[in-house]
């Protein structure tokens, strides 16, 4: 599956989340390794839902960017 991620630069590196797994974050000091990070955390995230016998759930969030008048 893929899941929406979203990417925050921070003071001392990167933090990322995702708005369909709640709770599931990473961080790191680069946005490389912040991102790789984040692709463990939701692979252990996804298997401790199913070993609890909850099923993994489907990407639900979209993203898209809109021109507003600055």
């Amino acid at each position: 599956m893929k899941y929406l991620v979203i990417i925050e630069e921070t003071k001392t590196g990167y933090s990322v989340f995702s708005p369909d797994l709640p709770g599931c974050i990473a961080s790191d000091t680069t946005r490389e390794d912040a991102e790789k990070n984040m692709k463990e955390a939701i692979g252990f995230h996804v298997e401790g839902m199913i070993q609890e016998g909850m099923k993994a759930p489907k990407p639900h969030t979209f993203s898209t960017y809109l021109d507003v008048p600055a």
